[in-house]
């Protein structure tokens, strides 16, 4: 495949400088009103931009120092975080708070200046459901196999994810797999390609891929690309360019992506990109963002596009820094 990198026309290179200038924007836009609409995804937009600029070949596009100053001016008593100073602490804004402070090398920052990781594990390990192994968001109890793997994403990467009931939380996710091999967000729920990705990375942290069924699996995920190249959650749906992360990495941990057709994919990914400004949208023409960009960045790298970092497939991290943190 890899001389079909060059046979791409111009328009369809990757625009690596224009990303990365774009993601450095996205925190000088005070001015902008949509800056201070998305206060409540604040964390996760650098968890977001960070990953990026790890997979573009530019991790330090981004200060350290000040990366690290507003995660732990995120971080509660409790040792969760919250999206921004003064929110409130979730499941979510503490996972990206963890895969942050990973990605920089700074869990000795956590130990010294923050709450030290043994609260936020802590924090993570009280929002369990010790009945049935689920997880909440957050104190309020919304209950999501987004957040169990969360959790295990966290917690293992924290090196203490014995602070829970990794059995009873496998069992709800076998409890949410249905007929056609997919995953709901519920036991009974429809499958869905991002509920999928959530059940099946969580069943990989816990060593747990033999209760996936493979076959049926690659099959209904295969079946996700449509005509044009993109994938789509589920049937009958648009594509969008994020399922080329949630389909795709699905895929890989089932050693499946042969299973699609990956230059269709590369060009679907490459047409949705802003060339001159930067950025990735969910489909051609669309306006870019940055959550679009990370998963159509992470896509690129799970097809081994030429100069991309390689990304792991569980956590939507640099390969590097899983490897560094959890010693593989």
């Amino acid at each position: 495949m890899s001389e079909n990198f060059k046979q791409l026309p111009e328009e369809l290179q990757l625009a690596t400088s224009a990303h990365v200038k774009y993601i450095q924007s996205l925190d000088t836009r005070k001015d902008e009103y949509d800056y201070w609409l998305t206060e409540h995804l604040r964390l996760n937009g650098l968890y977001w931009g960070l990953t990026s600029l790890h997979l573009l070949g530019h991790p330090d596009a981004l200060p350290r120092a000040e990366t690290i100053d507003f995660v732990l001016s995120c971080q509660h008593e409790s040792g969760g975080f919250g999206a921004a100073p003064g929110h409130d602490a979730h499941m979510l804004s503490t996972v990206s708070a963890v895969q942050i402070l990973a990605m920089v090398d700074a869990f000795d920052e956590l130990e010294s200046r923050g709450k030290g990781k043994a609260q936020v594990g802590k924090y993570i390990a009280s929002l369990q459901n010790r009945q049935t192994g689920t997880f909440a968001g957050d104190e309020w109890g919304e209950e999501d196999t987004r957040f169990l793997y969360g959790a295990f994403n966290a917690l293992s990467l924290l090196g203490l994810l014995h602070l829970v009931d990794v059995d009873k939380a496998v069992n709800h996710i076998a409890a949410c797999a249905n007929f056609d091999g997919g995953y709901g967000v519920s036991p009974g729920a429809e499958s869905h390609a991002g509920q999928i990705f959530t059940c099946v990375a969580a069943l990989t942290i816990a060593g747990r891929q033999d209760l996936v069924d493979k076959e049926r699996l690659g099959r209904w995920l295969s079946e996700r690309q449509i005509a044009g190249g993109g994938l789509n959650g589920r049937p009958e749906k648009k594509e969008d360019v994020c399922y080329s992360w949630w389909v795709l990495s699905s895929l890989e941990m089932i050693g499946k992506t042969h299973w699609i057709d990956k230059d269709q994919l590369i060009a679907f990914i490459l047409r949705c990109q802003d060339p001159e400004r930067g950025g990735i949208s969910d489909r051609p023409g669309d306006m870019v963002d940055v959550w679009h960009t990370v998963f159509g960045l992470a896509g690129l790298s799970l097809l081994r596009y030429p100069g991309l970092e390689p990304v792991d497939e569980v956590y939507c991290m640099p390969k590097s820094t899983t490897a560094r943190v959890l010693g593989r």
